[in-house]
């Protein structure tokens, strides 16, 4: 009976002691693959060019601030940047309504971001009492109320024609 526990001890310090050296094998391994595949993932994403473009166009600045007083000319050459650029003709809608459905109605419809819903008007005989050149210049420009927020074209690069029918559309809607 000591002989077989002796064999049994002995088989178990043996298969530990081989379990304990593949498992260092393993972490070594594990380590070197994090530290030479981190290089080359980093290498790669830094050389794919349309990772690049996306990355800067989502730390671009939605907007700039003008200060009384100071030189305020290089805001002049922002407006006029590509950042207004229209969108390829495949992507534009056709009419208001088409705008309406693609983009607007995903806040419009629900009143996400404080967005007046379509419908309630309530919301809307304010915003739509103070003219259309003023809509036209929220929904274009963007803006930032006390009750929500208006990205600049909806965060289309859709021309201003139409976001103007789409204005229409929805004012058409809430009357």
């Amino acid at each position: 009976m000591a002989n077989k526990q002796q064999s049994d001890t002995h088989f178990f310090n043996s298969f530990s002691l081989v379990l304990g050296i593949l498992i260092a094998i393993a972490i070594i391994l594990f380590a070197f693959a994090r530290i030479y595949g981190g290089k080359a993932q980093a290498q790669i994403i830094a050389e794919e060019k349309l990772l690049q473009a996306a990355v800067q166009k989502n730390v671009e600045p939605v907007a700039h601030v003008a200060i009384a007083g100071q030189d305020n000319s290089a805001l002049a050459k922002l407006e006029s940047a590509p950042a207004a650029q229209t969108a390829p003709a495949a992507d534009v809608p056709a009419d208001g309504e088409a705008a309406y459905q693609k983009i607007c109605a995903a806040c419009h419809a629900t009143g996400v971001g404080g967005a007046p819903k379509v419908g309630d008007h309530a919301a809307w005989g304010p915003r739509i009492a103070q003219g259309k050149d003023t809509l036209y210049k929220h929904a274009i420009g963007g803006f930032q109320g006390g009750k929500g927020v208006m990205p600049a074209r909806g965060g289309t690069t859709w021309p201003d024609d139409i976001i103007r029918a789409a204005v229409d559309h929805m004012v058409s809607l809430n009357k």
